[in-house]
């Protein structure tokens, strides 16, 4: 009875699993801890073959939750095995905007000794570049505001997607 009601809790998360609700998790991640784990145990359920989109949202809150660890080892291993997820996506569907702004939101918050900052230049230009393609409007309005408060881009790169 119990593996019962195991399967189809996860069913049932795999069904109800809203995008927005991720979106809106990633966002509220960086606040604090509890928040990360929350954004790590709403995707725990997320496998390789589902929804690129997802797996590197699965991948931006396993490197979060990296930080959380207690031992030097375990955070550089859960950092690795995220970032690992996140380019998993990026290469699956180079040309998605929103797992491109997944990795370029981690990029420019990690710090610098742990040297994941290769492609922030080529995300953000990307980004910019295919802003104004952006047909979902939940979606151009979660990038827009990462990006009017992000310090990554100039006042005028943030003026013109206004």
């Amino acid at each position: 009875m119990k593996l019962f009601f195991f399967i189809t809790s996860v069913f049932l998360s795999l069904q109800t699993l809203n995008i927005k609700e991720v979106r809106l998790a990633f966002k509220e991640a960086g606040q604090n801890d509890a928040k990360i784990e929350a954004f790590y145990n709403s995707l725990d359920t997320v496998k390789k073959t589902d929804n690129v989109v997802l797996v590197a949202y699965k991948g931006a809150a396993t490197a979060m939750m990296a930080k959380t660890k207690k031992t030097i080892k375990e955070k550089k291993e859960g950092f690795i095995k995220g970032v690992e997820l996140v380019e998993y996506a990026i290469n699956k569907a180079p040309n998605n905007i929103e797992a491109r702004f997944i990795r370029f939101g981690i990029q420019e918050n990690t710090p610098k000794l742990l040297k994941y900052k290769a492609n922030m230049e080529e995300d953000k230009y990307f980004i910019l570049n295919q802003f104004n393609t952006i047909k979902d409007t939940h979606l151009k309005s979660h990038i827009k505001e990462y990006i009017l408060q992000s310090n990554a881009f100039s006042k005028e790169e943030k003026n013109n997607i206004k």
